[in-house]
This record gives structure tokens, C-alpha cells and sequence, in this order.
């Protein structure tokens, strides 16, 4: 997928891009799959904000995805390569042979009227879905599980992909896009190949209308708030607000330790993505 540019009609227009949508080949979604999304604007059940700066943006619905990959041994055929407002990679329309049909993540290769396949059986070829434990060392995998039948959790963004490297009993090791080494169970599913619209991290919003289209509100520095607002603010002109970067609640902004020290996980991670940490 490539990415297109217009006249510089306008300020927002010269520096903006927008992606061509070459891969997609349907404009209207599935019925059967889309779910209501009702807004929040960032705040929690009773009405605190919790995530700053979120609010407006445009109406969609929610495709349901088929992250567990669950249809074993039932062959599907890719129907359509479609535009999902809700996530940066594309999605793809499969169809099942008892007449079922899901959502999965569309991998780089796919195209119409391919087949794909989960399951024991299922060669190694991009959108088949395996156990990590039948899924050959070396290549490119994506939608990881973390757990059996929990559903893809790793690797779901357009472009990315992490990489099996070896096979060490009931554990497989996998290297994140991130640079981190981890274990996962060798009975962990995931989808075989690259994600695709590699070009999205590539596309210049170019004004700010473009987010808040995509529901993100301005943000505002905290050094020029008053105290009561935030803890970089007050002072008497300009100032660098005096103490190490938090954030409005208090919580470092930049290093500070956010994985509890006794984590479950922590035992299964072998390189840390940051330099100079190890798993413990």
C-alpha cells in the first residue's frame, strides 16, 4: 500500500498524506460482524477521566476479530481485504466452507480468494494460523498468544511481526518487534507471516483536524498550568517545571519503572527490550 499526496491547496494539505488504499477491495464492512461502540471521552464507569485528551472524533462500529483462530481443520476463503477504523493494520473477510464467516488480521501476502487454514495440518504459509510448537524456527510470525487459547495479544499492528528463534522443550523463544527476548508455551497460537500496511507509520497527519477526527483532543503542557492542575505548574515566568517529568497525577514520564517486580510473566522474559536489563 502506497501513500498519496495532494496540491497544496492549504497549510494542512502541503505537509499531509493520506494512504492510497490499493489493497483494499471492499468499501462496505460485514452486517453480521459489527458491534456498537459507545464513547467514553476517556472517562472511567463513574465519570473520571482517566485517559487525558480523548473526546469527539468520528462514529464507528467495532469489527469483531478473530483473535483464537479456533476454526481447526475448516478450510476459509479470503472473500474481501477491508479498512478497519479501529486498528492501523487492514483486515480480511474470511468464509468458511460450513458457512460461517470471521474477521481475522490481514498479513502482507493475502489476497482474494486464497485459502487459509488453522490448525494441525496447516502448512506454514502466510494467514494460517499454527501451535508455536508446529510452526518452523525462523520465520516471521504474527497475532502471538501469551497464553493457550487466550487470543492474540502480540504483534497486531499494521506492519509489525516478531520472529521465532528456537525450540527449548515445552517453550518456545520468540523475538518482539520491540527487541525482547521472551518465552511462550509451545501450545500458544500464532498466525504465520508479516502484517500488512507497512506504510502507515510512513503517513503525515499534516493538520490537527486529522486527530481530532481520530477522537484525540489538544494536549496542553503541564508547565503552563497553575499548581492545582498539574505538578509542573506555577512559577513566575517560564520555567522547566522544576523536578523530574511526571505526569498530571505524580507518575514518572520518562524511565520510571511501571512492571511490578514480581510480575508472573518476568520469569519468561530472557532480554529485556530496554538496554542493560535482564529477566529475572
Amino acid at each position: 500500500m502506497g501513500i498519496k499526496t495532494y496540491k497544496p491547496t492549504s497549510a494542512g494539505r502541503r505537509h499531509g498524506s493520506v494512504l492510497d488504499f490499493q489493497e483494499i477491495t471492499r468499501r462496505e464492512p460485514e452486517r453480521s460482524l459489527l458491534e456498537p461502540v459507545r464513547k467514553s471521552g476517556g472517562r472511567n464507569n463513574v465519570g473520571r477521566i482517566t485517559a487525558r485528551h480523548r473526546g469527539g472524533g468520528n462514529k464507528r462500529h467495532y469489527r469483531r476479530i478473530d483473535f483464537k483462530r479456533d476454526k481447526d481443520g475448516i478450510p476459509g476463503r479470503v472473500e474481501s481485504v477491508e479498512y478497519d477504523p479501529n486498528r492501523s493494520a487492514n483486515i480480511a473477510l474470511i468464509s468458511y466452507r460450513d458457512g460461517e464467516k470471521r474477521y481475522i488480521i490481514a498479513p502482507l501476502e493475502i489476497k482474494v480468494g486464497q485459502n487459509v487454514l488453522s490448525g494441525t495440518g496447516a502448512d506454514p504459509l502466510p494467514g494460517n494460523a499454527l501451535k508455536l510448537g508446529q510452526i518452523p524456527v525462523g520465520l516471521m510470525i504474527h497475532g502471538i498468544e501469551m497464553q493457550p487459547g487466550r487470543g492474540a495479544q502480540i504483534c497486531r499492528t499494521a506492519g509489525s511481526y516478531a520472529q521465532l528463534q528456537a525450540r527449548e522443550g515445552d517453550y518456545c523463544i520468540v523475538a518482539l518487534p520491540s527487541g525482547e527476548l521472551r518465552k511462550l508455551h509451545v501450545e500458544c497460537k500464532a498466525t504465520i507471516g508479516r502484517l500488512g500496511n507497512t506504510d502507515h507509520q510512513n503517513v503525515s497527519v499534516g493538520k490537527a483536524g486529522r486527530n481530532r477526527h481520530r477522537g484525540w483532543r489538544p494536549y496542553v503542557r503541564g508547565t503552563t498550568m497553575n499548581p492545582v492542575d498539574h505538578p509542573h505548574g506555577g512559577g513566575e515566568g517560564r520555567t522547566k517545571g522544576g523536578r523530574h517529568p511526571v505526569s498530571a497525577t505524580g507518575v514518572l514520564a520518562k524511565g520510571g519503572k511501571t512492571r511490578k517486580p514480581r510480575h508472573p510473566s518476568n520469569r519468561f522474559i530472557l532480554r529485556r527490550r530496554k538496554p542493560g536489563k535482564h529477566g529475572s
